[in-house]
């Protein structure tokens, strides 16, 4: 059992400590062994030593005082309240227990009223020692396992008792023993598979809130009219199908509380005789039509919920009094409301095509209207007269045009009409007041002329996704009046002439003028937008942000990504900069101040191929807690397009909490698949985190049990619901995950993509051009998920969450609401077609601002995939997006012969060559680096390291090769040449590279007694796969497509092949043709086995699969592999002289072999001479 007193954790202080009694002054009081309990309330002292029985002393401590006694170590005085206070004194063992006592002891004495909390405690039965506080008042026992009734003492127990919650509880029956405590106010029952409450409850006289939510009610008895006080009476979510009539007797209840029942006809008849009911909630009910039976009005209902039912028309005439309506998620066409005293509107998300109020509301002060997302194709005349209207939304519907004198309205302070079908606002407008104007999402190609001057109220203006060429003035002269804060122009066709009209707008904090066609920002307009806080201007053709940005000295984000600028803009000097993204430019180098700026968090640089960086710069920027840059490019990036590549990117939300997590796993179980996902945390930042560290691993098990895509998705996400642990108690998380893989069982196959969510997170497909959606968003708008959810009896709060917590009825965590809320995830499987082109993860927030039409066309025709994860979250942004975001875009390039080709090219000619799964952006090696800079390459697949300021400044400059030589080795990897010499790759089974988030490769620190650039000696090339920056050797190793290998090099050693007693070994890239040396033999058998004779045979071209497990060196505990053996160099080439003879004849035939063998189609290189002596199999 554990306690919760007032706000204190829930856990019980008990021990055997020494403890006195009385005043220490008194030499009669003695100290004694005694057991100590912190219960509720009180202090529990036993009577006898070592023994729970017996006579137990209880001291209140609500209202007393805990008091340090010096003289003694470890030592309290506690003491009660009132003028025959006691006063215990308790010597504690360790100074842990004192101050752990101390702390809460002084919490439950400093509380004013009474009570425990004994909520989420999994007791069974009631703590018999729960009773020696007199004075509790509060008693809160929710989501426990009292399933029998529990043995609440009558009213000797609780005398005061005013509050007892025991919702949650499965009890299954009423606890007649409450009925006993004659001063109870409130009781709550909710959630305890109730099926009648007993006509005993009725003698609760005093009760005047009773909540039985959430059981299988479907009557209510008569008795209980007699609870004269009861003003509060929740019967939400239980099996009602009409109102129960001992309502009319409960004369103070002015609340129908019946959302969640089964109720299919509305008798407004029932109504008219509960004249004290003013609020009536009907939600989620069945409700198909509402039955007049000749009722004439009813004056006393001023707010009627009927969210989330099945009308199809509504005549709501009859409230004539009405105030607040709320009908929305129903399937109304029309709509008829009574105006005399309406305050709000609330009909979005229906068909309705007409809505009338008469008379037209002007009565009271405010009134709100939202009616979007529906099919008006006017806006109704009534909303042009209204005087007092001051919020209306119109959004998401076919409205063409907006009358001019809705914009004289004086009251009107918030217009959203986006997403209809406008053409053109009012040219002629006269001074209006509104505030908030948004028309984003129309077909406007122009804005009024004089909408910026007459509108100078307007703080808020959003009109993107249009088609803008210009925009009109803020004032003819050099004063303005504009005192326009947020302005979104994004995704229009704006262009330079419009920047100087900027300027008319002295206030703006906020400007987005992402995705239009400018080409430079002058410095003298950007200089007068001194109080511009946060700008977007991504996506343009800039080449340069003007260093007049200096002026700006609020400004804390700059967002320029996807443009073509060359020169690092000096926003590092912002003293209040927080966030600066530049991708995706043409940036050659970064200047910096001497200090970085003290509150910025976040860097992007990646997708800049020409920036170079210097260990000065990298060890200033590795401080930065979010700097991304891309890995270094291991080749050019020529050559046919790779089978998928992909590109992510996160922005934070509120606070700046980065919310989401985004996973990317290129080389996914040995390279023949791929995993991405998107994780979304809504408020939180723990889970995201968890599923992005754990997900794949839990996959990669799962896997190994079933190639069944349906089970091994589900059990992945059972098994991390598992995994969350106490993480996924009381916090939730979105997750999409989609898998890529072919079974190499059937050649023929093709790849198949396998996407598994919940929440809200959701994948789409793009299809010749056309989103195929593979994920499922399940809410309550869902009718098997709101079924199921009503049968498990939960709660659906007005803000349409389950307990008031998440929308999402399957969602990772939040287990404390299961079985309501279930990780089971939507799964769906589809083969991929040349007909793919790519597909998008994103997360919740993603989804929420743009439509996956709207996704697939805005990212269709970009051929970066990180310019395209860009695009999406910048859009989202513009579009009143405020939640973190991430989104992933992984490009396709699925051809027809999808099938493994790699034992084909021993005979005829193959399929057309086919590189690596994975783009060139993600190797180690780095190519035509300058020797005083860091070579950083591509990201046209958006794969970037975020190198973490908990980062050394020697590991950063390990991991990307500050020590390597300043000259490329030939043997890197390269997509224009293959990875073996002659040999034909399938697109199945590439070129092993690492992934962007979890690199996959083996560091092993060599032997000093090699050189520093991973090389043998002078005239060897460098093994193929490892890859090296002088300190940290990193090796790569590929065991697919081995068979076509074993038997070429069997072909060209002429030996059988045997494995390695020194470890693994990897034959040196032979992309250069020529005549035969000794690089290319040595390197052969540069680590082979030694024979008896004293000579080194060669090891085979291509090792098989278990020689690679037999000599793979092992792992240490601190993650890195440990160093094979290395033999003598010298020993590589010792061969006895009774053999030499024999040797050379042998290579003699070798190179007449090779010399009649026509060359492959590679660039030439300088042949160099045969070497005196070589290691040769005998």
């Amino acid at each position: 059992m554990s306690h919760n007193t007032g706000g204190s954790e829930r856990i019980q202080l008990s021990g055997m400590y020494n403890v006195r009694k009385g005043k220490m002054q008194l030499p009669v009081n003695r100290w004694t062994r005694r057991q100590v309990i912190l219960c509720g309330t009180c202090l529990i002292v036993s009577s006898v030593k070592d023994s729970l029985t017996g006579k137990m002393h209880v001291l209140p401590l609500i209202g007393g005082k805990v008091e340090e006694v010096k003289k003694h170590q470890h030592c309290l005085a506690f003491s009660s309240s009132g003028p025959q206070s006691q006063t215990y004194y308790i010597c504690f063992d360790t100074f842990t227990e004192y101050l752990r006592w101390l702390r809460q002891v002084s919490k439950v004495a400093s509380q004013r009223i009474s009570s425990v909390d004994l909520s989420c405690c999994s007791l069974e039965h009631l703590p018999a020692n729960l009773f020696y506080s007199q004075d509790l008042t509060h008693l809160n026992l929710k989501q426990n396992f009292l399933r029998q009734n529990p043995s609440l003492p009558t009213a000797r127990g609780f005398t005061k008792l005013k509050s007892l919650n025991l919702s949650n509880n499965h009890l299954g029956d009423f606890p007649l023993a409450v009925c006993n405590i004659p001063t109870l106010t409130e009781l709550n029952v909710s959630c305890n598979a109730l099926q009648a409450v007993p006509a005993a409850a009725g003698v609760m006289h005093n009760l005047q809130t009773f909540l039985l939510d959430g059981n299988f009610l479907q009557t209510l008895p008569a008795e209980l009219e007699n609870m004269h006080q009861l003003s509060y009476l929740g019967l939400s979510f239980n099996e009602f199908t009409d109102i129960p009539e001992v309502l009319e007797k409960l004369t103070a209840v002015d609340k129908l509380c019946m959302s969640g029942n089964c109720m299919e006809t509305l008798r407004l008849q029932a109504l008219r005789k509960m004249p004290h009911i003013k609020h009536v909630d009907l939600r989620l009910n069945v409700i198909k039509r509402l039955i007049a039976d000749e009722v004439d009005f009813l004056q006393h209902v001023t707010q009627l919920d009927l969210r989330d039912n099945k009308l199809g028309d509504l005549d709501a005439m009859v409230f004539n009094n009405i105030e607040v309506l709320h009908c929305e998620r129903n399937q109304l066409v029309t709509l008829n409301i009574c105006g005399y005293f309406l305050k709000a509107l609330y009909a979005s998300s229906n068909e309705l095509v007409q809505l009338d109020v008469y008379p037209v509301p002007n009565y009271l002060k405010t009134s709100y209207v939202f009616v979007f997302r529906n099919r008006l194709e006017n806006v109704p005349e009534w909303v042009c007269e209204s005087r007092k209207l001051e919020v209306l939304d119109i959004g998401h519907n076919q409205i063409c045009e907006l009358p001019a004198r809705l914009f004289c309205n004086s009251s009107l302070r918030k217009l959203l009409a986006g997403h209809n079908q406008l053409s053109r606002l009012p040219e002629r407008l006269e001074r209006t007041s509104v505030e908030v104007l948004d028309v984003q999402h129309n077909q406007l190609l122009e804005l009024p002329p004089t909408l910026l001057m007459k509108a100078d109220s307007l703080r808020f203006l959003n009109a993107s996704a249009n088609k803008l060429e210009t925009l009109p003035p803020a004032t003819l002269s050099e004063e303005t009046s504009s005192i326009l804060q947020e302005l979104y122009l994004t995704n229009n066709n704006l262009t330079d002439k419009c920047i100087p009209l900027l300027t008319g707008h002295p206030h703006l904090k906020i400007l987005h003028m992402a995705y239009n066609r400018l080409q430079s920002f002058p410095a003298s307009k950007m200089a007068k937008l001194e109080e511009l806080e946060e700008i977007d201007i991504s996506g343009n053709k800039l080449k340069a942000i003007p260093t007049t940005v200096l002026n700006c000295r609020r400004m804390h984000t700059v967002v320029a990504h996807s443009n073509c600028i060359e020169v690092f803009p000096e926003v590092m000097q912002l003293p209040e900069i927080k966030c600066v993204d530049l991708s995706c430019n043409e940036l050659s180098e970064v200047t910096l101040p001497e200090n970085l700026p003290p509150k910025l968090q976040e860097l992007d640089l990646t997708g800049n191929p020409r920036l170079t960086l210097d260990h000065k710069t990298l060890e200033l920027l590795n401080n930065i807690r979010c700097f991304k840059i891309d890995q270094p490019s291991a080749g050019d990036a020529s050559g046919p397009p790779a089978v998928w590549s992909h590109g992510y990117t996160e922005a934070s939300g509120v606070k700046n909490k980065l919310c989401v997590a985004a996973l990317s796993v290129n080389n996914f179980c040995d390279n023949r698949e791929a995993l991405y996902g998107v994780f979304d945390g809504d408020r939180n930042v723990e889970v995201p985190y968890l599923l992005q560290c754990t997900m794949s691993d839990i996959l990669a098990e799962e896997l190994q049990k079933t190639k069944n895509e349906e089970e091994y998705m589900v059990n992945t996400f059972i098994v991390m619901q598992r995994k969350l642990g106490t993480a996924g108690q009381k916090l939730g998380g979105a997750a999409v995950l989609c898998h890529i893989r072919h079974d190499p069982v059937d050649p023929g196959g093709s790849f198949t993509l396998t996407s598994a969510n919940v929440g809200k997170c959701q994948t789409v497909l793009c299809r010749n051009g056309k989103p195929l959606p593979l994920s499922r968003s399940y809410v309550m708008s869902c009718e098997e998920e709101l079924k199921r959810i009503k049968r498990h009896k939960a709660i659906i709060t007005e803000d349409g969450k389950v307990n008031g917590v998440t929308e999402s009825t399957r969602i990772l965590g939040y287990t404390f609401l299961h079985p309501s809320v279930v990780p089971r995830p939507h799964v769906q499987s589809v083969p991929l077609t040349p007909q793919d082109e790519f597909f998008i993860l994103g997360s919740k927030g993603l989804w929420d601002s743009l439509s996956i039409e709207e996704a697939v066309g805005a990212v269709r025709n970009v051929p970066d995939a990180l310019a395209a994860a860009k695009k999406l979250c910048t859009l989202a942004q513009s579009y009143g997006c405020h939640d973190s975001l991430s989104a992933v875009v992984v490009q396709l390039s699925v051809t027809e012969d999808s099938f493994c080709c790699c034992e084909l090219g021993a005979g005829g000619a193959g399929p057309p060559p086919s590189p690596g799964i994975f783009p060139p952006a993600v190797s180690m090696v780095i190519k035509d680096r300058p020797s005083d800079g860091l070579g950083v390459p591509s990201s046209s697949s958006g794969m970037a390291s975020e190198i973490s300021s908990e980062l050394s400044t020697s590991e950063m400059s390990s991991e990307v090769g500050s020590t390597a030589s300043d000259e490329p080795p030939s043997g890197a990897l390269n997509d224009s040449s293959p990875a073996y010499a002659g040999e034909q790759r399938c697109m199945l089974h590439p070129v092993c590279l690492s992934s962007s988030f979890q690199r996959q490769l083996s560091s092993a620190t060599f032997s000093s007694a090699f050189s520093d650039n991973g090389l043998d000696s002078d005239d060897e090339e460098p093994i193929e796969g490892v890859f090296t920056n002088g300190s940290r050797v990193e090796v790569e190793v590929d065991i697919h497509c081995s068979r076509a290998r074993e038997k070429e090099a069997q072909q060209l050693l002429h030996v059988p092949a045997e494995a390695s007693d020194e470890g693994i070994v990897i034959s040196a890239n032979e992309e250069e043709p020529g005549p035969p040396r000794k690089a290319d033999l040595a390197a052969v058998g540069t680590i082979g086995r030694r024979r008896p004779n004293g000579s080194v045979a060669p090891q085979e071209r291509s090792h098989n699969v278990i020689e690679v497990a037999t000599d793979a060196p092992l792992r240490k505990p601190g993650g890195y592999f440990a160093a094979p053996a290395q033999p003598d160099p010298d020993d590589q080439f010792i061969i006895p002289p009774e053999l030499e003879e024999e040797v050379k004849e042998i290579m003699k035939q070798q190179q007449q072999q090779q010399q009649q063998q026509p060359p492959p189609p590679q660039r030439p290189c300088p042949a160099e001479p045969l070497p005196d002596c070589c290691d040769t199999p005998l």
